[in-house]
């Protein structure tokens, strides 16, 4: 080390330098929680509530996504949801996947006897029939 005694001064004590492009950040690793914008709202949000308190892991954006709209009306920016719809009441919900909202339609139709109507981003509505 040099007469400063600052870590990661001196090129042969085996600390990378901790100022300058490529540094690591504090505690040496890169932040990584994911951030959601919405224009309506005029707004950024950092995930880490839905990760450290929810703990919802990798469905925090979803979980996020969906909250926004159920709180505002409309989703962030670059969202949009596969919505299921049941034809005979008022049940409804949104996913962000499809697996999910198929899986929804047919417990839905198989639990009711009711038609729920799939609708992809893309807009392209597929029915799911009662059994």
């Amino acid at each position: 080390m040099t007469d400063d005694d600052t870590p990661g001064s001196d090129p042969d004590d085996g600390d990378p330098p901790r100022d300058g492009p490529g540094s690591p950040p504090e505690g040496g690793r890169p932040d990584t929680t994911p951030t959601v914008t919405c224009a309506r709202c005029d707004n950024t949000w950092v995930l880490d509530y839905e990760l450290d308190e929810l703990r919802v892991g990798n469905r925090a954006l979803e979980r996020f996504a969906l909250d926004h709209r159920r709180h505002t009306g409309h989703l962030p920016d670059g969202v949009t949801p596969w919505l299921v719809d049941c034809k005979q009441c008022p049940d409804e919900d949104a996913f962000l996947s499809a697996e999910p909202a198929r899986r929804w339609a047919r417990t839905h139709a198989r639990h009711t006897r009711h038609e729920v109507q799939v609708v992809s981003p893309e807009g392209d509505p597929e029915l799911v029939d009662r059994e």
